[in-house]
């Protein structure tokens, strides 16, 4: 059986928001990769890209290890993988180079992969694995430990290669799997945990993350997914369980972070993952990703507080129903009010993810997004601007409007990528301004606890109360720059130019 070396070319060190955030999470997507390929009796060795110091640490693995082939297998689990920052991607390349420089077949999968094969193909790498990818890897290694020929090879499912002419092929698509208590859990023992749980201490606990899902059926026009598609599958509520088990056995972690586009579809699914919890023990207190619709079930608040579910992050995107409509998000605003007050209720905290800058959003727009915040105060938000990614009808419309950058560099870009209805300076001051606003206001409603007990006070408290009022003293200021940014010359896309047809 061939050596393989498999790792990913997220490197947390290059994204200088999330390396001073030290929040990291095992990249799950090359976990279950090489545990696929380790089940098959392949020989494999692990590089773990993101708490590597450099693109170097991958040509040392490799001078290490002396793999037969290499492969980088995106985590795809990861948003930050889909959105393809362009530093990713550049390491990616280096990557590669390393991996040619020593004479191996060196294949690589992720969404970037998918969405430009061609490029990834010019940049020496040997194969680009289209969509899900492990079984397309297993059959690919294979055929390579006995040197099939290139019929046989372009005869896999799932794959682009080059022949020996030049021309780009793409083989047929490769069905998604639906089994996914076949594969094997993620190959936890590579991991090395210990720097990990180093990583989380200043936060006060250890965070470990988890799939139960791949996909998502809904059609939001501006989400990409180039892996699943629309499909949407599931693990069986106990195969989740029993990998929770070990997890909190062998690992002991805090905390869990449910990876999923949306976890638990269906209502009956998060009542039977309870039930299973408490019947080994192994309820670990997590958070998940879901929709203000799906969370108004009457079912399924209940049991995700039964299943100790401790933060749901819902994409609310706008205060605007307009905007909402526009996207094809298919949920009200009133749901996400709705929905809050229900976690709430049931002890569950909540977070919003929002999106600014869809094309046809007006300043009116942008401060009902902003009232929705002020109005339910949530325990956290994820600020980002609408982000063309190829495959989705949102890209189709505006691709023509884009520029040679089509991709951020980094979490912390924030440009707008094409024309939309602001400057990307006006976004990039908005993310300050909103900020601003919310964690002053978070700390003054939480600060009413504090002063009842003022001699438990913690030095984290004092600095909490310290940035609020920097906070709130700096917001005027930062407030009349935005409105400044706002006047600036500029013509935007028009509502009507991308609003879907039914």
């Amino acid at each position: 059986m061939a050596h393989v070396l498999l790792g990913q070319s997220y490197f947390l060190r290059l994204d200088s928001k999330l390396w001073q955030a030290q929040q990291p999470y095992p990249p799950l997507g090359s976990l279950y990769a090489l545990a696929t390929l380790r089940q098959r009796g392949h020989r494999t060795s692990f590089f773990d890209a993101m708490l590597a110091a450099s693109v170097d640490d991958w040509a040392v693995a490799l001078d290490v290890h002396q793999p037969e082939i290499a492969v980088l297998f995106e985590d795809n689990f990861n948003y930050l993988s889909k959105m393809s920052l362009l530093k990713m991607r550049q390491a990616a390349f280096q990557m590669i180079a390393q991996a040619k420089q020593r004479g191996l077949p060196t294949i690589v999968a992720g969404a970037d992969m998918t969405d430009h094969a061609e490029l990834y193909l010019q940049r020496g790498a040997d194969f680009v694995l289209l969509g899900e990818g492990e079984e397309t890897l297993l059959e690919l290694v294979a055929l390579l430990e006995r040197g099939a020929p290139s019929a046989e090879l372009e005869a896999v499912r799932g794959l682009a290669l080059r022949r020996p002419d030049g021309q780009v092929v793409r083989t047929l698509p490769r069905p998604v799997l639906r089994d996914l208590d076949s594969l094997p859990w993620p190959a936890w023992d590579v991991v090395d945990i210990g720097r990990y749980r180093a990583a989380w201490r200043k936060h006060r606990y250890f965070s470990l993350n988890m799939v139960t899902t791949r996909g998502c059926p809904f059609h939001c026009n501006w989400c990409a997914k180039p892996i699943w598609g629309q499909k949407y599958n599931s693990r069986s509520p106990q195969d989740v369980a029993d990998e929770m088990a070990y997890l909190k056995q062998t690992y002991k972690p805090d905390h869990l972070w449910f990876m999923d586009d949306i976890m638990g579809i269906r209502d009956a699914w998060i009542e039977e993952f309870a039930d299973c919890l408490d019947a080994n023990g192994a309820a670990i207190p997590f958070k998940s990703l879901n929709r203000a619709d799906l969370l108004l079930r009457g079912r399924t608040i209940p049991a995700l507080a039964r299943a100790r579910a401790d933060i749901v992050w819902m994409g609310a995107e706008s205060g605007s129903q307009k905007i909402l409509d526009a996207m094809d998000k298919g949920t009200q605003v009133e749901q996400i009010a709705e929905a809050t007050h229900k976690l709430r209720a049931h002890g569950v905290k909540v977070a919003f993810f929002l999106q600014f800058g869809y094309p046809g959003e007006t300043r009116a727009d942008v401060e009902l997004t902003l009232k929705l915040v002020r109005e339910l105060l949530p325990d956290d938000i994820g600020i980002s601007v609408s982000y063309p990614l190829p495959g989705t009808p949102f890209y189709e419309r505006v691709r023509h409007e884009l520029s040679d950058k089509a991709n951020w560099e980094d979490s912390e870009d924030l440009a707008m990528l094409y024309q939309g209805p602001f400057r990307t300076e006006f976004y990039r001051q908005l993310h300050t301004v909103v900020h601003k606003d919310y964690r002053s206001r978070k700390t003054w409603v939480a600060l009413r606890g504090w002063l009842r007990n003022p001699a438990g006070w913690r030095a984290w408290q004092v600095k909490q109360v310290a940035a609020m009022l920097y906070h709130r003293i700096s917001l005027p200021l930062a407030q009349r720059k935005l409105e400044a940014l706002a006047r600036l010359p500029h013509t935007p896309t028009r509502l009507a130019n991308v609003t879907l047809q039914a």
